[in-house]
């Protein structure tokens, strides 16, 4: 199942699926482009399901100002379903008072409670994990959110969505959760790979097992975005078309279509058709409704054994 912000759903019910965005996002990284307002949300997620999106994979974290209260009114009002997610990102994006904080909590314990039990006081519970590299490397805050989200993959079955600096990483990320942390590999979702255009490591990650999301279209400012066609042609003739992923990344308020950005729209008016073209529209097709099924998909009630709503 899917965990939705209403409640569990099939994966089939995903249908057309933005599998990485943002409609809240705040960071001291981004001053005076903070996602906040539920007015811009509300109409973004509009414009999304008139050109035939059915779904959208929040990615932002702890921390982040994901504003988790509003989201399933979000959801009822747009018709779009919406699923969050717990985790950490960069210590850049944090204050030094909240990383103290965390570092003095149960990380694992956190990100468990916030996919079983709800984010904060709001109810809503998160559908993902979501963690970050660095730059080629990994530094230790990243060995500790990393390992945290793999202690509680363990106990609840979560996926874990993983930031990629620049597209870079990807393989001491899998040495980390998938071999010293034992998280089986098709658990794991690597972002952002378009933005390191480099074929053999992709298909070296996807020799994994891992899920290969290629994210941020929307991003008008990073040069390899034309060459993502080429890449998801490439990794499909290599027989990986079942592990690649799709998503809009918007991180601005700049960048969402109701300021004059492309945003969540983009995705489906542009960048669709042109995949068409690279790769075939059955593809294309997968890639947005089928993968995103199988890649979020948990059986949610596995280890933890209580009942939880199931919509349809």
């Amino acid at each position: 199942m899917i965990r939705s912000v209403l409640g569990d759903i099939a994966p089939a019910d995903l249908g057309v699926c933005d599998a990485h965005d943002h409609l809240f996002l705040r960071s001291p990284r981004l001053p005076g482009q903070e996602l906040d307002s539920p007015v811009a949300a509300t109409e973004e997620l509009k414009a999304f399901r008139r050109v035939g999106g059915r779904s959208v994979v929040q990615w932002t974290p702890h921390g982040m100002g994901r504003r988790a209260g509003l989201l399933p009114e979000l959801s009822r009002a747009t018709g779009v379903r919406l699923v969050a997610a717990t985790g950490l990102h960069q210590s850049v994006h944090y204050s030094q008072q909240l990383l103290d904080r965390l570092h003095a909590d149960d990380l694992a314990a956190l990100f468990v409670r916030e996919l079983t039990e709800g984010i904060g006081e709001s109810g809503v519970r998160a559908g993902l994990i979501k963690v970050a590299g660095g730059f080629h490397g990994l530094d230790a805050h990243a060995r500790w959110t990393m390992t945290a989200a793999a202690e509680a993959h363990h106990a609840t079955g979560a996926p874990i969505a993983v930031h990629l600096e620049l597209g870079t990483g990807a393989l001491d990320v899998l040495d980390l959760l998938c071999g010293d942390c034992d998280v089986p590999p098709h658990r794991v979702v690597l972002g952002h790979l378009n933005r390191s255009p480099d074929l053999t490591g992709h298909l070296q990650a996807a020799e994994s097992g891992a899920y290969l999301a290629l994210d941020g279209p929307s991003r008008s400012h990073h040069a390899t975005d034309w060459r993502m066609p080429d890449a998801m042609r490439s990794l499909a003739d290599a027989g990986f078309g079942d592990r690649l992923l799709l998503g809009g990344d918007t991180t601005t308020a700049g960048a969402q279509s109701v300021h004059g950005g492309p945003g969540m729209p983009h995705l489906l008016r542009r960048v669709r058709p042109r995949l068409g073209l690279a790769v075939g529209e059955e593809l294309v097709e997968q890639i947005l409704t089928v993968n995103p099924g199988r890649a979020f998909g948990v059986d949610w009630d596995r280890d933890l054994g209580s009942p939880h709503p199931v919509l349809h």
